[in-house]
Order: structure tokens, then C-alpha cells, then sequence
């Protein structure tokens, strides 16, 4: 239950706190080695078990420095009403109360089959995932999870960004939080994603109000599934959106039968060409088993090899090799599915779901153009264009296709690539004529959200479009991240706090949940330190997201962190945001000429497609006239920054001109 030594107490901001009743001493001492073998600090010392008040005092001075406080719950800790275990809880819990949301503090372990419907604890402890270390047994997976938590702010993670990934990469947060909505368009519809608990995240089980960025063991369901990129293996290995189009599919697939966990795409596919253990990639993603496979194509001849290993012990479950023809995909793509659920005993039919489309050339026209937008550059999304369109007069009644097609021209009219009358109107026509052939299109409906709330400014449409969207993908995770920057967008924190706790739940390395968390909720609710640290572990998930570093900046420059925030401001790309960051920081440094000249830059190279960026600077320098010309501009210009506005830190200073509040009204915005 106790200390580790007595003369050591505070000396350690590392520590493992080990609380124990005095019957499961044994287990806590298997728990304490474990940890100590790879050395971490434990405070645990089964020879002080008197009380007293010098050991009163030494364990409240412990509790209050530990990093890590580890409850030890079991049948005996159920049965005693007394113990100092249950002091050491309330000392604890105590604590709890003053340390943010988003660190992880209690990290109750049960040792048995003690419930904790039945285990006698307080509430603070039920709401955080439970590990179970069955007699203090402890694999390496918890003792690593133990170290990421201790020697890191955020969690070590990294990835490599995969071709399907890149649409939820935009050019800049702005651009690419409207970005998130397209993904959502342009991507295969998920179906409905069971939850499971994310193995990176701190997630609160009662309540949604806030999602932390900290892991923490979890259990992991047995029928439990992260389906990988499959490998291009053909001899010109331009096969990549084929392979990758495949394993989309067969998620897809997967995702609709019931009693199986799947793992989020955005997720799985970060493992794309990493030598990793299969085991630590289960355990990372919160799966019991990972599908991994490759795909091999000669001119129409297709052979696919899949392979189901356990992310527990790195065996093979299942594999088998496919033969066909382009003509047979998706009848390779249901045998795949179905002899998968088999394997894992599962029953399952696919006979009654929806096929993407009819004939196959269309399909990989489809596949391709998916593949050219996810670029998010000018060039690609034109490409993607031609591409769809081609796919359209092969197959014209492909809903699917269309969709990616809307996505494509809304994002040609936000980005400045083209007239934004020309290209949401278009994009507004494919979304409907979507519909019109398949009304379930969940997809469409977040395209048509996005016009909403981008261009028109019309958030009562834009929420009833995404309430649309959520019921008909299953609620699927960009879906939600779209739903949630809306709402942030209207100033509605709460309820998007929420829906990006569901998206975090089923993808636990999305990154865009992340970055939304930090840049559209922590930065305008004030919590400048939380969004730092939730932008900080995005980039860290994926270092080269856009704007990433302008908006670190922006949460450094708000806490008065000023060479830091000028460091960030200037690793970030110059089209993302590079002198407007800078300008702002060298102003709060009182260098006048330099931010003088930043900004200088700033409207040389954004004046014609980010005007709202410009109004930032003035409004933050007080140059409220200035600030409010700009804005102006970016009305005219429909910049996409508009939308999401409200109780901008930067733009603060105008909250109380008379004039911004007319501008606020004109966005359909309340004051």
C-alpha cells in the first residue's frame, strides 16, 4: 500500500504510487518489479503498514508528488469498510480534482474478477478505463503504457502519412478543418464503428466533457479487429490505390457485422510500410487482431493474400490466397470478409449490402481520382476531377462517385482555386444528384454541410445536413469531427467536446480530432496550456499537418511564451502561416519593425486567398480599423476562416466594437 522509503518522499516527480490492502501484497509486489525491472520509480514498501502520523504525513506528501496513482482493487479491498488503502483513495482522489483533465493520474488495476459495478470505490475511479492484471501478472504492454505516461508529455507517437490519408492533411487549419468535412465526403462510408476503449487516450466513461491526450492500459475485446494497408506487390508497384481501395473495402465490410470492434481507418492505416511488431501495432490500436495482406495485379489478373494474426501472441489465426480478375473484386472482397468472420467465429452476410458500383473500370476511375484529391493540392484535386468525371460516364448513377466529385469542387472554391460561385455550386448540384440516387448517402449530406457553413453561412442547415450525415454512416469518425467543428464554429464547445470523445474512442490516432480539440475548442475557450498540448500531440502523430506550427504558436504567444512561440512560428511553411505567426509574436515582443515586416509578408503572399489571416494580425496589434477592412475582404472573398471566427483569441480585441458584432450577425453568428 505504502511507500517505497520513507527519506525519499517528494524526491521523485516520476513516481508510481502503488495502493494496496495488506491481503494483496503479493500481487502489488509482482506489479512493483515489473515496473522497477524497467526502471521505474514505484513507491511501494510492504514493511510500513503501522500508520502513524509520520507515515500519515509521508503518504500525503507522496500522493501529492506522484506522477502516476495506482489503486490496486480486488475482493479484499470489496470486503474491508477500513483500511489505510481506502485513506490513501481519498488522499488521492483529493488530488484529482486539482490536476487538469487531460493528465493521466488514476490508473486503478483490479487483480481478480471484482466488477466495478460490485467493487466499493470512489466514483473518481469509475471513470477511467479499468486495467486488468489477473494476480499482478504484468506484460510488457502495461509497463510500456507506464513509461510513455512518466517520461513524456504526449504520448511518443508517430506515423507515417499514407496516400488515403492526405485529404485530412489540408493546406492550413482552416482550410483543413474544412478539409476534414470533404475527407468525410471523398472516403469509403464506414458503417456504423462499434466503440472501443483507445489505448492512447485518457477518455472519461461518464461524461464527455473533455478528451485527454494521455494513455493508459485498456482491455482489449476479444473480437477485435485493425485492418492495415494492404502491400502493392505488382511488378510496376503502381497498384497502391488498388491495394488501398481493397483493405477500405473489406473494413467497410468488417465494420457491418455485429459483435466485432474495428478499428478506425485513419488509424490502422498509420501503420503503411512500418516494420512493426504486429503485437505492439494491437496493442497501440486497441486490437486483439490485426489483418495485414498485399495485393499483386497483371494486367486484369488480380491475387490477393490475407493474413489474421494475434495481436497477443503474434501467431497466425487465418491466411489464404485469392485468384481472379478486376471483374471479381468485390466478390473477392466479400470471400475475403466473410472467411475472415468465420475465423473468428463470426456469422456473417453480405448479400443484402450495397455494392460501390457496378463495373469494374469505373470503379478503379473512382479509385484513382480518390487517390489524386486525397493530394489536397490545386493540381491534384483538378486531376481528381477528370478522373471522377470519366468514372461518371461509365457508370452516371454511381452515387459514391458523385460524392467524391462534390468534394472535389467545394474544395476548389474554399482553397481560392477557383470561383467560389462556380465551384459550391457544383458541388452542390453532385451532392444532391447523389441523393437522389441513394438517399442513405451519409456522405452527401456532409457535403452539403460544408456548403452551409462555409459559403452560406447557414448553421441551421449545416447541423441538420450533419445530424443526416451521423445517422446515416454509423457515426462514423470524420463524420463526427465534422459535426464537432461546426458546432465549435457556432460556439456550441460542449456538445463538440463531446462528439470528438466519440471519435477519439474509435480512432485513437486521428489526428484532426486533435488538432480540432486544440485550435477550434482549447484556444477559443482560453485553455491555452490544453491546446497546446493537444496540437503538440497531433504533430506529433503526424508532424507535417498543416498550419500545425502556426497554431502551436498561437497557444505558446497566449501564455506569454514568447521564444518558444517565435520558434514554432518560424518551422511552420510559409503559404500556412509562417509571417502571420511571426508578426504577432515580434509584436508581443515589442520589436515593432520586424512584425512590421512579417506582416509585410504576410499580405504579399495571402492578401488574394487567406484575407482573414491578415485581419488576425491587425486586430491582435489593435489596429482595429485595419482588422476590420480585412474581414471585409474576406466576406466578399467567402474565406473559409469566416466560419469559425468566433471568440478567435486573436481577434479579441474587436469583441466589443460595435462594428464587429454587425460582422458577427452578417455570418448568422450571435455577439
Amino acid at each position: 500500500m505504502g511507500v517505497d522509503s520513507l527519506n525519499r518522499v517528494g524526491s521523485q516527480t516520476g513516481a508510481v504510487f502503488l495502493s494496496y490492502a495488506s491481503q494483496d501484497a503479493e500481487a502489488a509486489q509482482k506489479i512493483c518489479e515489473a515496473l522497477r525491472v524497467a526502471g521505474i520509480e514505484v513507491w511501494f514498501d510492504q514493511s510500513e503498514l503501522r500508520g502513524g502520523d509520520a507515515w500519515d504525513q509521508s503518504i500525503r506528501k507522496q500522493i501529492k508528488t506522484c506522477a502516476l496513482f495506482v489503486p490496486i482493487i480486488s475482493k479484499h479491498t470489496h470486503e474491508r469498510a477500513e483500511g489505510y488503502f481506502r485513506l490513501e483513495w481519498k488522499l488521492a482522489v483529493d488530488r484529482s480534482h486539482l490536476i487538469t483533465s487531460h493528465k493521466a493520474f488514476l490508473l486503478p488495476v483490479v487483480i481478480d474478477e471484482t466488477s466495478e459495478e460490485e467493487e466499493h470505490v470512489p466514483d473518481k475511479f469509475r471513470e477511467v478505463q479499468w486495467t486488468r492484471l489477473p494476480g499482478g501478472e504484468t506484460p510488457s504492454a502495461f509497463v510500456e503504457r507506464i513509461k510513455r505516461l512518466l517520461s513524456m508529455e504526449l504520448s511518443p507517437l508517430t506515423a507515417v502519412s499514407g496516400a488515403t490519408a492526405a485529404i485530412r492533411e489540408p493546406v492550413r487549419a482552416s482550410r483543413r478543418s474544412k478539409k476534414v468535412l470533404l475527407a468525410a465526403v471523398a472516403l469509403v462510408a464506414f458503417a456504423a464503428l462499434t466503440y472501443f476503449a483507445a489505448d492512447k487516450f485518457w477518455l472519461n466513461k461518464r461524461t464527455a466533457s473533455s478528451v485527454s491526450t494521455r494513455s493508459q492500459s485498456l482491455v482489449v475485446p476479444e473480437k477485435s479487429i485493425a485492418v492495415l494497408p494492404f502491400a502493392d506487390l505488382s511488378e510496376s508497384h503502381d497498384q497502391q490505390y488498388f491495394a488501398d481501395g481493397l483493405a477500405e473495402e473489406i473494413l467497410s465490410l468488417l465494420a457491418k457485422i455485429p459483435g466485432l470492434h474495428v478499428v478506425g481507418r485513419t488509424s490502422s492505416f498509420q501503420f503503411r510500410s512500418r516494420a512493426e511488431d504486429l503485437r505492439k501495432v494491437g496493442a497501440t490500436l486497441g486490437a486483439a487482431y490485426v489483418l495485414e495482406g498485399s495485393v499483386r495485379r497483371a494486367g486484369d489478373k488480380i491475387r490477393v493474400t490475407a493474413q489474421l494474426i494475434s495481436a497477443r501472441d503474434g501467431m497466425h489465426r487465418w491466411s489464404d490466397t485469392y485468384n481472379g480478375t478486376v471483374q471479381d473484386v468485390f466478390q473477392l472482397q466479400d470471400s475475403i470478409s466473410a472467411d475472415l468472420a468465420r475465423s473468428l467465429e463470426l456469422t456473417v452476410s453480405f448479400e443484402d449490402l450495397p455494392r460501390a458500383m457496378s463495373k469494374p473500370e469505373a470503379y478503379e476511375l473512382f479509385l484513382q481520382g480518390r487517390q489524386a484529391l486525397d493530394s489536397t493540392s490545386e493540381e491534384g484535386t483538378n486531376r481528381a476531377i477528370t478522373l471522377l468525371k470519366e468514372a461518371l460516364k461509365l457508370e452516371p448513377n454511381s452515387s459514391r462517385t458523385l460524392s467524391a466529385l462534390a468534394t472535389a469542387y467545394v474544395l476548389l472554391g474554399s482553397e481560392g482555386w477557383g470561383p467560389p460561385n462556380e465551384t459550391f455550386t457544383l458541388g452542390t448540384q453532385a451532392a444532391e444528384q447523389a441523393l437522389k440516387i441513394d438517399p442513405k448517402n451519409g456522405q452527401a449530406h456532409v457535403a452539403l454541410a460544408n456548403v452551409a457553413a462555409i459559403y452560406e453561412w447557414n448553421w441551421e442547415k449545416a447541423e441538420r445536413e450533419l445530424d443526416s450525415a451521423l445517422r446515416l454512416t454509423g457515426r462514423d469518425t470524420e463524420t463526427l469531427v465534422a459535426s464537432a467543428q461546426i458546432l465549435s464554429g457556432e460556439g456550441q464547445y460542449d456538445r463538440a467536446m463531446k462528439l470528438l470523445h466519440e471519435a477519439l474512442a474509435k480512432d485513437p490516432l486521428y489526428t484532426d480530432a486533435y488538432i480540432t480539440l486544440g485550435c477550434w475548442i482549447y484556444l477559443r475557450t482560453r485553455k491555452y496550456p490544453e491546446a497546446e498540448e493537444a496540437i503538440r500531440h497531433g504533430l506529433q502523430i503526424r508532424p507535417h499537418w498543416g498550419t500545425g506550427q502556426y497554431w502551436l504558436a498561437i497557444s505558446l504567444l497566449q501564455q506569454g511564451k514568447l521564444p518558444e512561440a517565435l520558434a514554432e512560428a518560424q518551422r511552420e511553411k510559409v503559404q500556412d502561416g509562417k509571417y502571420q505567426a511571426t508578426s504577432v509574436v515580434m509584436h508581443a515582443m515589442h520589436r515593432s519593425a520586424e512584425s512590421d515586416h512579417a506582416l509585410e509578408q504576410a499580405i504579399t503572399q495571402n492578401q488574394a486567398d487567406w484575407p482573414s489571416s491578415i485581419a488576425r494580425v491587425y486586430a491582435f496589434r489593435g489596429q482595429t480599423d485595419e482588422a476590420l477592412k480585412w474581414l471585409e475582404r474576406a466576406y466578399v472573398f467567402r474565406d473559409e476562416d469566416l466560419y469559425f471566427i468566433k471568440d478567435d483569441p486573436l481577434l479579441q480585441k474587436l469583441e466589443t466594437d460595435s462594428r464587429y458584432k454587425a460582422f458577427l450577425r452578417k455570418l448568422n453568428l450571435p455577439d
